[in-house]
């Protein structure tokens, strides 16, 4: 059974607190296997990730198969269902459409000291992006990372999706095609982000990674951050559902489920005005949890991690799920207008009744990469901005450096920098000789 809590019984505080605080991210110590790993693909290259991919991929590669031929990728692609490909299709559209108009904009303009100031942005010039593979082989990360990579304007953009035992997802394949990827590796696990990073004599570096996988990615782009960008370092799956009594228990319950079914550690939690909304998505995700197929892995989320919470009114809802900071939320409520004005930290807001979280995973159009973890509090969901990077301008003419010069130089002389000072004072006096 999941947590139940109610605002107005003694001990709320300490038990919402202790809900925020307990850890869900993966406890097994994988660093120091991870830090290993880096170090071998630095010093061995292709034979470093040819060894690691037969140990636990189960996959023989030479440095000519370490990426999939064209026409490997072309066989695929055929292999899918014609009501597959049109979905995907249709989703890629989508997705591109909306982060079309994230591109931003370059500016400049002369200040009233007459200088010339401004910014232009550029894409990093390469991106790699990690797709996990086996059972968590999904092709709607695929679009998710790339399609904003090719909408910044990223020139090389290559693929890491490790095939264990040589299956391969003909979708993820497709996937990488119609978002326009030049190359996919069938490599993965920690000696993946290592090649991205670093190079290897078949694998050109990046410039930045992004993409989800287990324990032994996420700690190798931790270590490789500083080399490289990285997107974030995401935790286990999360969604909080506001209602207000208005709901259909059952799409409450299996919105709730669809995180729960991502991983035993991801957390669903349902925040309510009406006890008998509580009682009733409840006893519905209880029910679908005698059939859902992936019970093994939602029932010990839903039993461990999950919470459903009574609150007095909206307010109270909207700052409890402040606090939370959530992945997914939902506004499942009769007026989600009126209430999103009142939500600062989320990755995602979907709203109303007809919009399920999950419409969210594949076709809506913004992005499913977010911030997990209560980092929605600092950070924001990947965008074409993450394949991007801001350079200022500035241009003084020397009415302007006599203008703010002057000021300049008295700032560093009064951190004992000579040289920038005497650098303006240089000009100032070809002004004034």
């Amino acid at each position: 059974m999941p947590q139940f809590l109610n605002s107005r019984e003694r001990g709320f505080d300490a038990a919402f607190a202790a809900l925020l605080g307990a850890k869900r991210e993966e406890a097994q110590d994988v660093d120091d296997a991870v830090g290993a790993i880096i170090a071998d693909v630095r010093a061995r290259g292709d034979a470093a990730l040819i060894e690691l991919t037969a140990r636990f991929d189960r996959l023989d590669l030479t440095p000519a198969t370490l990426a999939f031929a064209p026409e490997e990728i072309d066989v695929a692609c055929a292999q899918v269902p014609e009501d597959e490909r049109a979905a995907l299709e249709l989703a890629a559209a989508r997705i591109r459409a909306y982060h079309e108009r994230q591109r931003p904009e370059d500016a400049r303009w002369t200040d009233e000291a007459g200088a010339d100031l401004g910014w232009r942005w550029s894409a990093v010039g390469a991106a790699g992006l990690y797709v996990p593979g086996g059972l968590a082989s999904y092709p709607s990360s695929v679009l998710m990372n790339a399609i904003p990579a090719r909408v910044a304007g990223v020139e090389r953009l290559v693929i890491c999706a490790p095939t264990p035992g040589g299956v391969v997802n003909p979708l993820v394949l497709l996937a990488a095609r119609l978002a326009g990827v030049d190359t996919v590796y069938r490599i993965g696990g920690a000696q993946a982000v290592a090649a991205m990073a670093y190079g290897t004599e078949s694998i050109a570096p990046v410039d930045k990674i992004t993409g989800p996988g287990n324990a032994y990615v996420a700690a190798a782009k931790r270590r490789v951050f500083g080399r490289v960008g990285i997107d974030m370092i995401a935790g286990p799956s999360e969604i909080l559902v506001i209602g207000d009594g208005t709901g259909d228990p059952d799409w409450i319950a299996l919105d709730l489920l669809s995180q729960a079914e991502h991983d035993e550690s991801a957390q669903a939690i349902l925040i309510t005005t009406d006890t008998a909304e509580a009682e009733a998505v409840a006893a519905a995700v209880a029910r679908h949890l005698e059939v859902l197929e992936r019970r093994a892995i939602a029932g010990p989320s839903w039993r461990d991690f999950g919470a459903v919470i009574t609150v007095d009114d909206l307010d109270e809802a909207a700052a409890l799920s402040n606090r939370i900071a959530p992945e997914h939320l939902e506004l499942c409520v009769e007026d989600p207008e009126a209430l999103l004005p009142l939500i600062r930290h989320a990755g995602a807001v979907f709203m109303g009744h007809w919009t399920p979280e999950a419409i969210g995973d594949y076709i809506g159009g913004p992005n499913h990469v977010l911030p997990t973890a209560r980092s929605a509090r600092f950070s924001s969901g990947l965008s074409v901005l993450d394949f991007m990077k801001r350079t200022t301008i500035a241009r003084m003419t020397p009415q302007a450096l006599a203008e703010i010069g002057p000021a300049a130089e008295r700032l560093a002389i009064s951190e004992s920098l000579q040289a920038h000072g005497l650098s303006v004072r240089a000009r100032l006096d070809r002004l004034n000789g």
